[in-house]
């Protein structure tokens, strides 16, 4: 269909950093270092200038982010870890990976991200971590949550695999604002092909504020291995290579003015649809008081939502449902003991949730359009 428009389109934004993409990737051909190396090691020191703290340690994907992130806390089989049952299948199976066990705590209907009271309130003698998902690309508020979980000595393990380049303002003067990924002991991001800063490849990271553990984490990542061959403990081969490191490192320059031209997609959404007066049908995503979303998706809630998604379809426009089955409810976590019913607030979300396009270089003109055949279906 000539006029379809996608959920994501990454050609538009390859188009105008093509040349120094293809520089780059004949940097390294002509280096022949494929692996760890220099390239890493510069987009490494990069993520931690602009994070402003922490020690940034690349690795093959952000599911391996999560999972290196749980080994160097040495989490072990029988300790609870407490997080969302709304959120990517990694979120929970970096968990049962290490023989631990996901404790979910419900949502926050408005945000989508974990209700921090509920999780507060699954907090066992046997919480061993808390892992928070900031999802779609807005930052949940940890420092409601951080004070008792350091009396607890309860880790907090950011997902940040949706928000790298997010941000939230905790407090006034300087030093007030704090990115997503290291409000908490480890953040772990994505840059999976999709994500706003993503690689032509899996690839991810784990961003450590404590350096003993950001050094066991760049030992796990290859195998354990302090000195090649001696081998201290048993890791992963999860090392990011030095092609996606050097791509990521081009992208990384104009994460920030992709960010905010997402932003202004949001508010233009949000014009539109207020426009069209869809309250009744369509609920907006909401943005907390001193977030930078950076919109990593666009979800509404509406009503109807699969009808809608098959009508959409037919006028040439593609939708998306993130989430349709929160993961207390998946066949294999079906050993946890949980029922339908058990998170509310977590199924309705899966029932209404809907994805627009959002994209570097999606045209006013097509979110218009978008707006036009969703009134349509509902007038």
């Amino acid at each position: 269909m000539a006029n379809h428009l996608p959920i994501l389109d990454l050609k538009r934004s390859y188009a105008d950093i093509k040349e120094e993409i293809q520089e780059a990737l004949s940097r390294v051909l002509d280096s022949q270092s494929f692996i760890l190396g220099q390239e890493v090691e510069t987009f490494e020191e990069h993520v931690e200038s602009y994070l402003e703290k922490g020690v940034a340690v690349g690795c093959a994907s952000g599911t391996d982010a999560l999972i290196l992130a749980l080994m160097a806390l040495d989490i072990k089989p029988g300790d609870e870890v407490v997080t969302t049952p709304y959120s990517f299948f990694a979120t929970a199976s970096c968990i049962t990976r290490l023989g631990a066990v996901p404790v979910f705590a419900d949502i926050d209907p408005k945000t989508y991200n974990i209700d921090l009271d509920k999780a507060a309130s699954k907090f066992g003698a046997k919480t061993r971590a808390f892992l928070p998902v900031h999802l779609f690309g807005q930052m949940a508020p940890l420092e409601e949550i951080s004070a008792l979980c350091r009396e607890r000595s309860i880790a907090i393990v950011e997902d940040a695999a949706q928000a790298f380049g997010s941000w939230r303002r905790i407090r006034k003067g300087e030093n007030a604002i704090v990115r997503a990924g290291v409000m908490g002991d480890i953040g772990c991001y994505s840059f999976f092909p999709t994500k706003n800063l993503g690689a032509y490849g899996d690839a991810g990271m784990v961003v450590a504020l404590d350096e003993k553990i950001a050094a066991r984490l760049k030992t796990l990542r290859v195998h354990g291995s302090g000195t090649t061959y001696f081998h201290d403990e048993v890791g992963l081969n999860s090392r990011l290579d030095s092609i996606q490191a050097a791509i990521l490192d081009v992208k990384f320059r104009y994460l920030e003015e992709w960010n905010a031209e997402r932003r202004v997609m949001a508010d233009r959404y949000r014009m539109l649809f207020n426009m069209k007066s869809l309250g009744e049908f369509v609920t907006l995503p909401a943005e907390l008081e001193d977030n930078f979303h950076i919109y990593h998706q666009y979800a509404i809630r509406v009503r109807k939502r699969d009808e809608l998604m098959q009508y959409l379809e037919k006028q040439g426009i593609s939708t998306r449902v993130y989430y349709p089955l929160p993961l207390h409810l998946q066949k294999c976590f079906a050993f946890l003991g949980y029922s339908p019913g058990d998170f509310p607030e977590a199924e309705r979300l899966a029932r209404e949730s809907l994805a627009l396009p959002i994209f570097n270089g999606l045209l006013p003109e097509e979110q218009e359009r978008l707006v036009n055949a969703v009134a349509d279906f509902f007038s």
